[in-house]
């Protein structure tokens, strides 16, 4: 049997396991897992079974509209206490959390630990980041959305960076 069968075979059986969504991929040997989050709703991660190494990225978000010298500066604190993964940027400034790891060191306990990683990557900054990069977005839509009479519930995270004087209570539209 060879390394890259060996490696799928680790995951598949972790995933099924785990009861874990995920799916076949494009490529020979990906899992595309799905993980749900509570900031960000879910996390769609890549999980690529190779000869000699097993490859890990997720999407985070997209380009930020501002601020990037902050956005980038936070990322680069936070792949400090990222172990054994990073956040990387593509060449559109899309944001990912990706690793790779020698096949040999992947396990069922490992790769518990890594999708917990990529999760609380994806997850638990999400609102920071959508704060620094989108806050002027976020600002027409909340406005938007309050001359309409729509539901901000979607927003409520950022009720107090984005609420103004006037603007409904919690839990009302008008």
């Amino acid at each position: 049997m060879s390394a890259r069968n060996g490696l799928a075979e680790v995951i598949e059986e972790f995933l099924t396991e785990a009861g874990i969504e995920w799916e076949a991929g494009a490529r020979e040997g990906e899992f595309v897992v799905t993980l749900p989050g509570e900031k960000k709703l879910k996390t769609v991660v890549s999980l690529v079974a190779g000869a000699d190494a097993l490859s890990v990225s997720a999407f985070v978000m997209r380009n930020p509209d501002e601020n990037h010298e902050t956005f980038y500066r936070y990322l680069l604190r936070k792949n400090l206490r990222l172990p054994g993964l990073a956040y990387s940027v593509d060449r559109a400034g899309d944001v990912y959390v990706t690793g790779r790891v020698p096949a040999a060191a992947v396990d069922a306990a490992y790769l518990d630990q890594v999708l917990g990683v990529v999760l609380e990557a994806a997850d638990s900054h999400f609102n920071e980041l959508l704060a620094i990069g989108f806050l002027a977005s976020m600002k027409k839509e909340w406005e938007w959305r309050v001359s309409r009479g729509e539901s901000l519930r979607n927003l409520e995270a950022f009720r107090p960076i984005l609420q103004r004087d006037g603007d409904p209570a919690p839990g009302q539209t008008s």
